[in-house]
Protein backbone atom coordinates (compact mmCIF):
# COMPACT_ATOMS: atom_id res chain seq x y z
CA UNK A 1 0.00 0.00 0.00
CA UNK A 2 1.72 3.46 -1.23
CA UNK A 3 1.71 6.65 0.68
CA UNK A 4 -1.40 7.77 -1.72
CA UNK A 5 -3.21 4.73 -1.10
CA UNK A 6 -3.21 4.91 3.21
CA UNK A 7 -4.63 8.88 2.49
CA UNK A 8 -7.11 7.75 0.05
CA UNK A 9 -8.11 5.28 2.86
CA UNK A 10 -8.24 8.46 4.96
CA UNK A 11 -10.12 10.31 3.15
CA UNK A 12 -12.58 8.12 1.48
CA UNK A 13 -13.46 7.23 5.59
CA UNK A 14 -14.16 10.73 5.83
CA UNK A 15 -11.19 10.52 8.12
CA UNK A 16 -9.08 13.37 6.10
CA UNK A 17 -9.96 16.32 8.42
CA UNK A 18 -9.45 20.27 6.98
CA UNK A 19 -10.05 23.00 9.84
CA UNK A 20 -8.40 24.44 12.52
CA UNK A 21 -7.44 21.74 15.03
CA UNK A 22 -6.58 21.81 18.68
CA UNK A 23 -3.82 18.56 18.84
CA UNK A 24 -3.37 16.85 22.23
CA UNK A 25 -0.03 18.48 21.94
CA UNK A 26 -1.59 21.77 22.49
CA UNK A 27 -0.43 22.63 18.94
CA UNK A 28 -2.95 24.16 16.16
CA UNK A 29 -3.01 22.23 12.75
CA UNK A 30 -4.96 23.21 9.41
CA UNK A 31 -5.25 18.79 9.28
CA UNK A 32 -6.60 16.19 11.67
CA UNK A 33 -6.69 12.42 11.06
CA UNK A 34 -9.75 11.17 12.68
CA UNK A 35 -8.14 7.48 12.91
CA UNK A 36 -11.10 6.26 14.50
CA UNK A 37 -13.72 6.59 11.33
CA UNK A 38 -10.64 4.24 9.65
CA UNK A 39 -11.20 1.56 12.90
CA UNK A 40 -14.79 1.79 12.67
CA UNK A 41 -14.88 -0.27 9.67
CA UNK A 42 -13.43 -3.95 10.47
CA UNK A 43 -12.24 -4.48 6.29
CA UNK A 44 -10.75 -1.13 6.27
CA UNK A 45 -9.12 -1.93 9.27
CA UNK A 46 -7.81 -5.49 7.81
CA UNK A 47 -6.40 -3.78 4.69
CA UNK A 48 -4.52 -1.02 6.17
CA UNK A 49 -3.14 -2.89 9.39
CA UNK A 50 -2.00 -5.70 7.04
CA UNK A 51 -0.07 -3.33 4.87
CA UNK A 52 1.51 -1.82 8.02
CA UNK A 53 2.50 -5.92 9.34
CA UNK A 54 4.04 -6.26 5.44
CA UNK A 55 6.27 -3.10 6.08
CA UNK A 56 7.39 -4.52 9.55
CA UNK A 57 7.75 -8.06 8.46
CA UNK A 58 10.03 -6.47 5.38
CA UNK A 59 11.80 -4.08 7.46
CA UNK A 60 12.08 -6.18 10.87
CA UNK A 61 11.68 -9.53 9.99
CA UNK A 62 9.54 -11.64 12.51
CA UNK A 63 8.05 -10.25 15.10
CA UNK A 64 6.53 -12.46 18.42
CA UNK A 65 4.66 -9.46 20.09
CA UNK A 66 3.20 -6.15 19.16
CA UNK A 67 2.94 -3.51 21.82
CA UNK A 68 0.90 -0.27 21.86
CA UNK A 69 -0.26 2.45 23.82
CA UNK A 70 -3.79 2.38 25.21
CA UNK A 71 -6.30 3.53 24.01
CA UNK A 72 -5.73 4.46 20.55
CA UNK A 73 -3.25 2.06 19.28
CA UNK A 74 -4.99 -0.80 21.10
CA UNK A 75 -7.27 -1.51 17.72
CA UNK A 76 -4.02 -0.85 14.95
CA UNK A 77 -1.91 -3.10 17.12
CA UNK A 78 -4.20 -5.80 17.42
CA UNK A 79 -5.01 -5.93 13.92
CA UNK A 80 -1.13 -5.65 13.12
CA UNK A 81 -0.31 -8.38 15.33
CA UNK A 82 -3.17 -10.48 13.50
CA UNK A 83 -1.73 -9.56 10.07
CA UNK A 84 1.83 -10.47 11.83
CA UNK A 85 0.28 -14.12 13.56
CA UNK A 86 1.63 -12.95 16.42
CA UNK A 87 0.51 -11.97 19.98
CA UNK A 88 -0.71 -8.22 20.44
CA UNK A 89 -0.95 -6.60 24.18
CA UNK A 90 -1.03 -2.86 25.14
CA UNK A 91 0.28 -0.74 27.93
CA UNK A 92 -1.95 1.62 29.84
CA UNK A 93 -1.51 4.27 32.44
CA UNK A 94 -1.10 3.61 35.89
CA UNK A 95 -0.45 6.72 38.54
CA UNK A 96 0.28 8.78 34.96
CA UNK A 97 3.02 6.06 33.57
CA UNK A 98 2.58 3.29 30.71
CA UNK A 99 2.65 -0.32 32.29
CA UNK A 100 2.31 -3.60 31.19
CA UNK A 101 -0.92 -4.50 32.79
CA UNK A 102 -3.20 -7.16 32.94
CA UNK A 103 -0.87 -10.32 33.27
CA UNK A 104 0.40 -9.38 30.15
CA UNK A 105 4.30 -10.44 30.26
CA UNK A 106 7.45 -9.75 27.19
CA UNK A 107 9.40 -12.74 27.58
CA UNK A 108 13.14 -12.93 27.30
CA UNK A 109 14.08 -13.35 23.42
CA UNK A 110 10.76 -12.36 22.45
CA UNK A 111 11.27 -9.88 19.40
CA UNK A 112 8.99 -7.19 20.04
CA UNK A 113 7.85 -4.02 17.56
CA UNK A 114 5.71 -1.10 18.88
CA UNK A 115 2.42 -0.50 17.06
CA UNK A 116 1.32 3.04 17.12
CA UNK A 117 -1.81 4.64 15.02
CA UNK A 118 -0.82 8.39 14.44
CA UNK A 119 2.65 9.87 15.39
CA UNK A 120 2.87 13.31 15.54
CA UNK A 121 5.56 14.90 18.12
CA UNK A 122 6.34 10.78 19.32
CA UNK A 123 5.72 11.12 22.94
CA UNK A 124 3.03 8.41 23.23
CA UNK A 125 5.42 6.54 21.06
CA UNK A 126 8.48 7.56 23.67
CA UNK A 127 6.79 6.62 26.48
CA UNK A 128 5.38 3.03 25.28
CA UNK A 129 8.64 2.22 24.41
CA UNK A 130 10.05 2.94 27.84
CA UNK A 131 7.40 0.98 29.01
CA UNK A 132 8.36 -2.21 26.93
CA UNK A 133 12.16 -1.34 27.50
CA UNK A 134 11.16 -2.39 31.34
CA UNK A 135 11.09 -5.83 29.89
CA UNK A 136 13.73 -8.69 28.94
CA UNK A 137 12.12 -8.79 25.30
CA UNK A 138 14.16 -7.24 22.12
CA UNK A 139 12.29 -4.15 21.15
CA UNK A 140 13.70 -4.21 17.28
CA UNK A 141 11.18 -0.73 16.22
CA UNK A 142 8.58 0.84 16.07
CA UNK A 143 5.67 1.48 13.26
CA UNK A 144 2.72 3.45 12.48
CA UNK A 145 0.07 4.48 9.85
CA UNK A 146 0.94 7.92 9.41
CA UNK A 147 3.92 9.69 10.57
CA UNK A 148 2.81 13.50 10.69
CA UNK A 149 5.77 14.84 11.83
CA UNK A 150 7.29 13.59 8.47
CA UNK A 151 10.48 11.82 9.92
CA UNK A 152 11.38 14.25 12.34
CA UNK A 153 9.81 12.65 15.50
CA UNK A 154 12.12 10.95 17.38
CA UNK A 155 11.23 7.49 19.21
CA UNK A 156 14.27 6.59 20.14
CA UNK A 157 14.37 2.91 18.03
CA UNK A 158 13.78 3.20 14.24
CA UNK A 159 10.24 3.80 13.02
CA UNK A 160 8.63 3.08 9.70
CA UNK A 161 5.61 4.40 8.60
CA UNK A 162 2.72 3.40 5.82
CA UNK A 163 2.99 7.54 4.88
CA UNK A 164 4.57 10.39 6.10
CA UNK A 165 2.76 13.79 5.97
CA UNK A 166 4.74 17.46 6.40
CA UNK A 167 1.61 18.91 8.44
CA UNK A 168 2.17 22.17 9.50
CA UNK A 169 1.18 22.41 13.77
CA UNK A 170 1.28 26.16 14.98
CA UNK A 171 1.20 27.51 18.77
CA UNK A 172 -1.51 28.81 19.71
CA UNK A 173 0.14 32.09 19.42
CA UNK A 174 1.81 32.06 16.14
CA UNK A 175 -1.40 30.99 13.98
CA UNK A 176 -1.20 32.14 10.27
CA UNK A 177 -3.75 34.54 9.74
CA UNK A 178 -6.10 32.57 7.48
CA UNK A 179 -5.91 29.73 10.67
CA UNK A 180 -6.39 32.47 13.07
CA UNK A 181 -9.83 33.42 11.41
CA UNK A 182 -11.44 30.11 11.75
CA UNK A 183 -12.87 28.85 15.29
CA UNK A 184 -10.57 26.18 16.94
CA UNK A 185 -12.03 22.40 18.02
CA UNK A 186 -10.26 19.76 19.40
CA UNK A 187 -11.53 16.75 17.81
CA UNK A 188 -8.88 14.02 19.57
CA UNK A 189 -9.86 11.90 22.89
CA UNK A 190 -6.71 13.23 25.17
CA UNK A 191 -6.65 15.84 26.91
CA UNK A 192 -4.47 18.73 26.07
CA UNK A 193 -0.57 18.26 27.35
CA UNK A 194 0.33 21.63 26.80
Amino acid sequence: MTGDAILDEFRDAGALLEGHFILSSGLRSPVFLQKMRIFEDPVRTERVCGALGKLIRETFGEVDIVVSPAIGGIIPGYETARALGCKAVFVEREDGEFQLRRSFEIPEGARVVMVEDIVTTGLSSRECIAAIRKHPGTLVGAACLVDRSNGKADVGVPLIALTKLDVPAYPADQLPPELAAIPAIKPGSRAITA
